[in-house]
């Protein structure tokens, strides 16, 4: 049982959504609230959970329904695969939006990630990952343009640098990744359509060739309720 008043209310949430079928609405706002014990404002921050999760959908006018259970993208972390070979695998539909790729000079941060001079033209790729028609990833990749220049990338780019530069023929590696939940910043939030300090599963990633060089530097970001990563271990002497 949580002790925390704002744990007791998404517990109470959960709930109320699991006994709920999908497809029904959920009482108002202002009878939930009054059911709940809370003020309006806190209960819609305590809904804007399951909503990341795609568990409830507000419709304006109309009110929240439940959506039932969500397509997961269920993967190990043993073996770097994209998106799209995710879904195919599941059986589940996959769709790129907000697609936006650009030349930009190397900051610091990237020009010591990616081992290059500060000021070395990269090649941006941001773009949201859809499952279902909603936003369940956003994508950050930046290449130095020795790799991959704008020009490069076809019309046909179904958002996927690493099956893109496969394909391609590039002989890579290794992928080293640091994994945190992170608060949605403004910048994230918005392509993903989410509320600012939504939690995230953040992946930074650097991808090597066979040479050794690092290829890309990604930022990848996840609405946890559409994903379940996990890894198998074999166990120390």
């Amino acid at each position: 049982m949580p002790h925390f008043p704002f744990q007791r209310l998404q517990a109470d949430l959960a709930a109320l959504i699991s006994k709920t079928r999908a497809g029904d609405r959920l009482p108002s706002e202002p009878d939930l609230s009054k059911q709940l014990g809370v003020s309006r404002a806190t209960l819609r921050e305590a809904m804007r959970t399951f909503e990341t999760q795609g568990l409830i959908r507000r419709r304006q006018g109309a009110g929240t329904f439940v959506v039932g259970k969500v397509p997961v993208m269920e993967a190990g972390l043993e073996m770097l695969e994209s998106l799209d070979t995710m879904a195919d695998r599941l059986g589940l539909e996959v769709s790129v939006s907000d697609l936006h790729i650009e030349s930009v000079p190397a900051d610091k941060e990237h020009a010591e990630a990616l081992n290059v001079l500060p000021s070395v033209k990269l090649t941006r790729i941001r773009r949201v990952m859809r499952a279902d028609a909603r936003p369940v990833a956003y994508l950050v990749d930046e290449l130095p343009e020795d790799i991959l220049k704008p020009s490069q990338l076809p019309i046909s780019f179904k958002g996927s640098v690493l099956d893109f530069l496969l394909d391609r023929g590039e002989h890579l590696t290794v992928s080293r990744a640091g994994i945190s939940a992170i608060d949605a910043t403004a910048d994230v939030a918005k392509p993903l359509e989410i509320q600012r300090g939504d939690v995230l599963l953040q992946f930074i990633s650097q991808l090597y060739n066979a040479s050794g060089k690092v290829v890309d530097y990604s930022s990848s970001y996840f609405i946890p309720g559409y994903f379940h990563f996990h890894v198998n271990r074999r166990v120390g002497g």
